[in-house]
């Protein structure tokens, strides 16, 4: 059974700094690009972040690039979100999933920037 268990959030002031962490298990981990989403209050759920299987490309969504860094450790099956500079606009729920493997999502990890 897939599972993603996801951690590290919290409230931060702006321009403050998060590290998320991701564990998944059920799957091939090693095999699939992995991302990370985000969903704020009212709205869809965005691709904010993506690595490759071999950890040698990663792609950012326009708003976070220069400010979040995407990082895996096949050996423990984690993908990590490295987040600074945060703004108000960042606060949401962050999840982590395989982009291309069907399946639930897990319960992801709250993130709230605000003074």
């Amino acid at each position: 059974q897939v599972q993603y268990v996801e951690s590290g959030g919290g409230l931060v002031q702006p321009g403050g700094s998060l590290r998320l962490s991701c564990a998944a298990s059920g799957f091939s981990f090693s095999r699939y690009i992995m991302g990370w989403y985000r969903q704020a209050p009212g709205q869809v759920r965005e691709l904010v972040a993506t690595m490759t299987a071999s950890a040698a490309v990663a792609n950012y969504a326009d708003s976070v690039k220069g400010r979040f860094t995407i990082s895996r450790d096949n050996a423990k099956n984690t993908v990590y979100l490295e987040m600074n500079s945060l703004k108000p606009e960042d606060t949401g729920v962050y999840y982590c999933k395989a982009t291309n493997l069907p399946g639930s999502w897990g319960q992801g990890t709250q993130v709230t920037v605000s003074s």
